[in-house]
């Protein structure tokens, strides 16, 4: 069922989204480590931002399914209420 306020309620896979990070955080240390070692301090210092955001997200991924089913929404909990009235 479409509402219109889909962009304000939208869920996410939090699980797929668990996994994606897990797998960017694999590949983030992984680029770090190999760019120091082999003397390419730019690319080190990228994979080491990059290691830093997905780590940020993982942190906000996994709050948002330790939250419960408003987050992690399952098949026996409805959809959101649409809005009383538009702004």
């Amino acid at each position: 069922m479409r509402t219109g306020s889909e962009p304000r309620t939208a869920r996410s896979a939090l699980r797929v989204r668990l996994w994606l990070s897990v797998w960017g955080l694999v590949w983030a240390i992984v680029g770090t480590a190999a760019f120091a070692l082999v003397g390419r301090p730019g690319w080190a210092i990228a994979c080491g931002v990059l290691w830093l955001v997905v780590t940020v997200d993982l942190a906000m991924i996994l709050k948002h399914i330790r939250q419960g089913p408003h987050y992690q929404p399952g098949p026996d909990v409805p959809p959101y209420r649409p809005p009383e009235h538009r702004v």
